[in-house]
C-alpha cells in the first residue's frame, strides 16, 4: 500500500507477536496512549508491525467501558528481510547512541552490538548495561513505527573488542581515515556486511590492528573527523544503497 499525499497519514503500532487476518490483538501501554494522544477513534484503519517481517492493516477497536486498546487484523503481508547490514557501534554517549539506534533502524540494519573500546572508558554517561538496552530497544519500535518498517533489529549483548568476532559470512569493515575508499570496496562486497566504528577520539593503533588481524578492513569515509554517530549513518546509508542496486 502506497499511502496519498490527500489523505490523512495512517498511524503504525508494533505488537510483538504474530499478525492473522481476523484475530483480535491487544496493543501494548505505549501504543494505546499514543492512539488516545492522537485521538484515533474506535473504528478507525490503523497499521501494525511485528518487527519480524509481519506487517497488517487492522482496524482500532476499544473494549466498552476499558481503557485497554485493541486492533482487529484485516489484511496481513509478509516482508522479506533487506540485505543484512551489522552494526558495531562503540560505548559512548547515551543519548547519541539513542539516536543513532533511531536511524540506523529506520535504515533498516539487521543487528547493533556495542563495543567497549579503551577510550570508552572516559566517556560520562555512557550508554551501557539492561536499563539502557531497554531504552534502546523502545526508541528502535519508535523509530519502526515511524518509518513503517517490517524488521527490528536484533540489539545483542555488549562485547569487549577482544571478543568481538567476525563471522565468516559477513564482509568485514571498520572505519579508519587511512582505510580505502568505503565506496568501492563496499560495492566488491557480497552478501552480508558488517561495518565496526570506534569512539571519539578514534582507535587505538592495537585495536585497530587486532581487528585486521581478524579479518576487518579499514575504509574511509570522508578526508575530515567525524562523530561516531555521523560516521555510522553515512557507512550504513552508503551500505544500504548499494544493496537495493543489487537487487533483482
Amino acid at each position: 500500500m502506497v499511502e496519498r499525499s490527500d489523505r490523512a497519514s495512517v498511524a503504525t503500532f508494533f505488537v510483538d507477536r504474530a499478525l492473522i487476518a481476523g484475530e483480535v490483538v491487544a496493543l501494548s501501554e505505549d501504543a494505546a496512549h499514543h492512539a488516545r494522544v492522537r485521538r484515533i477513534s474506535p473504528g478507525a484503519t490503523i497499521r501494525l508491525t511485528n518487527g519480524a517481517g509481519g506487517r497488517a492493516v487492522a482496524e482500532l477497536v476499544q473494549p466498552s467501558g476499558q481503557r485497554d486498546v485493541e486492533a482487529r487484523v484485516a489484511e496481513t503481508e509478509s516482508v522479506a528481510r533487506p540485505a543484512p547490514i551489522h552494526l558495531r557501534v562503540p560505548i559512548a554517549d547515551r543519548d547519541r547512541m539513542l539516536w543513532l539506534g533511531e536511524k540506523a533502524t529506520e535504515l533498516g540494519i539487521t543487528s547493533w552490538q556495542a563495543v567497549h573500546f579503551r577510550r570508552s572508558a572516559s566517556v560520562s554517561p555512557r550508554g551501557e548495561g539492561s536499563a539502557f538496552a531497554q531504552k534502546l530497544r523502545a526508541r528502535m519500535i519508535g523509530a519502526l513505527e515511524q518509518s513503517g518498517g517490517a524488521w527490528l533489529p536484533e540489539v545483542l549483548p555488549e562485547s569487549s573488542l577482544e571478543l568481538l568476532a567476525l563471522d565468516h559470512s559477513h564482509a568485514g569493515f571498520v572505519l579508519d581515515s587511512h582505510g580505502a575508499p568505503i565506496l568501492s570496496a563496499l560495492s566488491s562486497a557480497a552478501g552480508a556486511v558488517a561495518i565496526v566504528l570506534g569512539p571519539e577520539g578514534g582507535l587505538e593503533p592495537d585495536e585497530l590492528e587486532l581487528l585486521g588481524a581478524r579479518g576487518w578492513r579499514s575504509v574511509r569515509l570522508a578526508a575530515t573527523t567525524l562523530r561516531f554517530e555521523t560516521a555510522a549513518i553515512a557507512a550504513v546509508s552508503i551500505a544500504r544503497a548499494i544493496t537495493l542496486t543489487q537487487e533483482p
